[in-house]
C-alpha cells in the first residue's frame, strides 16, 4: 500500500453486490452493512466492504488494499487480528475435536479463571454472544425473584426482552422501563414510579463516559432495597477498561456480571458470571446452548487471560486509544474543515457530528487514504496499534483532512 494515496479509483470487486443478492442488508451483523458502515457513502466504489484477512491492527480487502482498523472488530479484538499465541490455543483446540457429547475440560479451567478476576463472579455459565448472555442473566433474575418486569440503561442485543424493534410484541417491550444513562433522578424517578420492584436493574457501565460512582452506588441501593438483582453488561468494558471491568475501577459490584468481546480476542464466546446465591437460579429454569462449551472460543479465553496475567494488558488499550484519541481528535478540531469531534474515554471513544453527512464524509475519505474509522461508538485501542501504526495515523490524518476541504484537492465526491 502506498501510504498517504487515496484509492479513489479502485473497484470493489463487486463483493457489495454479491453480498446484497444474497444476504439481507448485505450483512447479516446490522453494524457492518455498508449503509451502517459509510451512512449515504455506502455505495461509494473506493470504500471496502469486505475483508481477506486481518493480522494486528491492519486487515485487507479481497483486491488486496491494506487498512488501519480503529473499530477492532466492534471492540471484539482488544490484543491483535490473528495474535499468534490465540492462534495457537484455538487450533491445538479444534485439531483436538471442538465438540462433543461432553464438556471440554476448558469449560472447567475458564470458569476457575474467571472467578479469580471478576469481582462479582462465584459462578458462570458460557453462551456464545454477549447478546445470549444478557438474556440469560435477564432469565435468571426473572427465575429468582418470581418478578417480570426490568429497568435497562444500555444497549444489550437484538433479542426480544430487550428490544423496540419491528416484530418485537408490545407486550414484551412493556416489560422493560428505560432510563438514561447516568441520570440519578430518572433512576430514582423510575423506581419510584413501579407499582412492583423490578426483578432485575440492568445497567451499562459505559455509554459515553464510565459512569459515575454515585449512579451506580445508588443503582446498588434500589437493587439491595427492592430485591431485585443488579445487572452489570460488561461485554465491552470487562478485559478493556479493566481485566475486572468497571466494578473492579469502581469497587461497585453487580450480582450477575455479562462477559464477552474481548475475553476471547473475538471468537465466540461470552458468559454470565455472579454471585452463587442468584446463579443457583440457572439450574430452576432453562439456559442451554449447543455451542456454549465448544472448545475453540474457551480456548481463546484462556489465551487472553494469559496475556492478562503476563502484562497489563487494559494499560496498554487505554495507552493506544488515548493516542488515537489525539491524533484523530486533534487533528479534526485543528482543521478548517469543521462538523466532526472525537470524545470519550481513551479505551473507547466516539466520532460525533452535528450532519451526519459530514461523518460519512470522514469515514468514507478515511478509507479511501487506507484507515478505517466507525461511524459514532466507537473506535476501540488495542494492544496492536503500536508505535508504527501510531505513527501511521499521525503522517494520514492531514491527508484526510486536507481532501475534505473544497477545492482542487477535494477527492470524496
Amino acid at each position: 500500500m502506498s501510504r498517504g494515496i487515496p484509492f479513489a479509483d479502485v473497484p470493489d470487486d463487486d463483493w457489495r453486490s454479491r453480498a446484497a443478492d444474497v444476504i439481507p442488508g448485505g450483512s447479516s451483523t446490522g453494524s457492518r452493512r455498508p449503509d451502517v458502515l459509510y451512512g449515504s457513502r455506502a455505495f461509494d466504489a473506493a470504500v471496502p466492504t469486505h475483508y481477506e484477512r486481518a493480522e494486528g491492527c491492519y486487515l485487507w480487502s479481497p483486491d488486496g488494499r491494506r487498512f488501519l482498523d480503529c473499530g477492532m472488530a466492534l471492540g471484539a479484538v482488544g490484543i491483535g487480528y490473528a495474535d499468534a499465541s490465540v492462534t495457537r490455543a484455538v487450533v491445538a483446540a479444534a485439531s483436538s475435536g471442538n465438540v462433543s457429547a461432553l464438556p471440554h475440560r476448558l469449560e472447567v479451567e475458564v470458569a476457575e479463571r474467571l472467578v479469580q478476576v471478576i469481582p462479582s463472579a462465584e459462578y458462570v455459565r458460557f453462551l456464545r454472544t454477549g447478546a445470549e448472555a444478557n438474556a440469560a442473566a435477564i432469565r435468571i433474575a426473572r427465575a429468582l425473584t418470581g418478578r417480570e418486569h426490568v429497568i435497562a440503561c444500555g444497549y444489550f442485543g437484538w433479542l426480544d426482552w430487550c428490544s423496540d424493534a419491528v416484530g418485537v410484541p408490545t407486550s414484551v417491550q412493556a416489560a422493560v422501563t428505560a432510563v438514561p444513562f447516568n441520570d440519578l433522578d430518572a433512576l430514582d424517578a423510575a423506581m419510584s414510579r413501579m407499582a412492583a420492584p423490578p426483578a432485575a436493574i440492568i445497567i451499562e457501565p459505559l455509554v459515553h463516559d464510565i459512569a459515575s460512582v454515585p449512579w451506580l452506588d445508588a443503582a446498588r441501593r434500589h437493587a439491595d432495597r427492592t430485591g431485585a438483582v443488579l445487572i452489570f453488561d460488561e461485554v465491552k468494558t470487562a478485559f478493556r477498561v479493566r481485566t475486572g471491568g468497571v466494578q473492579e475501577l469502581t469497587g461497585v459490584t453487580p450480582d450477575l456480571t455479562t462477559l464477552g468481546k474481548a475475553m476471547a480476542n473475538g471468537y465466540p464466546l461470552s458468559a454470565v458470571v455472579g454471585r452463587a446465591g442468584v446463579m443457583e437460579a440457572a439450574t430452576h429454569t432453562w439456559i442451554s446452548s449447543t455451542a456454549a462449551t465448544e472448545s475453540t472460543g474457551l480456548a481463546a479465553a484462556k489465551a487472553v487471560l494469559e496475556w492478562h496475567e503476563r502484562t497489563d494488558v487494559p494499560d496498554r488499550m487505554a495507552a493506544a486509544g488515548g493516542m488515537l484519541l489525539e491524533i484523530i481528535g486533534t487533528a479534526l478540531s485543528e482543521s478548517p474543515w469543521v462538523g466532526v469531534r472525537a470524545e470519550g474515554p481513551p479505551t473507547m471513544w466516539r466520532l460525533l457530528a452535528e450532519a451526519p453527512d459530514q461523518l460519512d464524509a470522514l469515514v468514507a475519505v478515511a478509507a479511501r487514504y487506507g484507515l478505517l474509522l466507525k461511524r459514532g461508538a466507537y473506535q476501540f485501542g488495542a494492544v496492536a496499534h503500536d508505535e508504527a501504526a501510531l505513527e501511521h495515523v499521525a503522517d494520514v490524518m492531514p491527508r484526510i483532512m486536507q481532501s475534505l476541504l473544497p477545492g482542487p484537492r477535494r477527492v470524496e465526491d
